[in-house]
């Protein structure tokens, strides 16, 4: 079972039961997640069963634990930045440009970066804007790495993109720095601890564009905790 399995549990259990007739149904039946049932008119329901009903269970606490897991190191790095002297943002909205290309004429497209970055400065050009790209599940990086104008909305956006890299439930690692392309910085984090992997090629941004201003303009930066376990304040770097 895959995750569009999934997927489609869920839609027939919030559906009236209308059969779709096609292979992920077909599969879904014959796994015994699904069954067929007549409404006494010649209309033919599909349900699920209470098989399905379990396995929707547990990829829900799945789903939980892998959210957990992707929101703390999102926070993680957050405040990794804000001890740096940085501005962070999580959960941004940001429209980009994408470049010409052979196939495709330039256009724009929306991004969402899960921890986005610039420096305290009052110089535009000494902002250093930074995407970070946090991925716990190797089937979500490698879904990721097949979308290239994601990688290059976030260029378009930051000087720099990282991508940070969680561990499996086993402890390994989920990918390593040679799958992630070249104009991509990696970070790993194990055992609560980041370390970088491979640093992210730099490029100069004379200044932020006017969209990206105003969605920093209506989002609110995240917040340092007041003490780390190691007993540092988070803006330590500023005073």
């Amino acid at each position: 079972m895959k995750r569009v399995h999934a997927q489609r549990l869920r839609e027939v259990y919030r559906s009236a039961g209308w059969p779709y007739q096609d292979t992920v149904e077909l599969e879904l039946l014959a796994a015994g997640l699904l069954e067929r049932l007549g409404d006494g008119q010649a209309q033919e329901l599909i349900r699920v069963t209470q098989a399905g009903l379990i396995y929707l269970a547990d990829a829900l606490a799945g789903n939980r634990q892998a959210f957990s897991a992707h929101a703390a190191l999102v926070g993680q790095v957050a405040q990794a930045m804000l001890r740096d002297g940085r501005i962070v943002w999580t959960a941004l909205e940001l429209r980009a440009r994408l470049p010409d290309s052979p196939d495709t004429p330039s256009g724009w497209k929306t991004c969402k970066p899960d921890v986005y970055s610039i420096r305290n400065s009052s110089r535009p050009d000494h902002l250093e804007p930074i995407v970070h790209e946090i991925k716990v599940s190797r089937a979500d990086l490698l879904g990721d790495l097949k979308r290239p104008q994601k990688r290059q909305a976030y260029l378009d956006v930051g000087g720099q993109c990282w991508y940070v890299l969680g561990c499996d439930s086993r402890g390994r690692d989920i990918a390593s720095a040679d799958e992630i392309p070249i104009e991509c910085g990696v970070m790993l984090c194990k055992d609560q601890r980041l370390s970088v992997l491979r640093a992210a090629p730099k490029r100069p941004v004379r200044h932020l564009p006017f969209g990206v201003w105003m969605a920093l303009a209506k989002a609110t930066p995240v917040k340092a905790h007041a003490v780390m376990v190691d007993g540092l304040r988070d803006q330590a770097p500023l005073v």
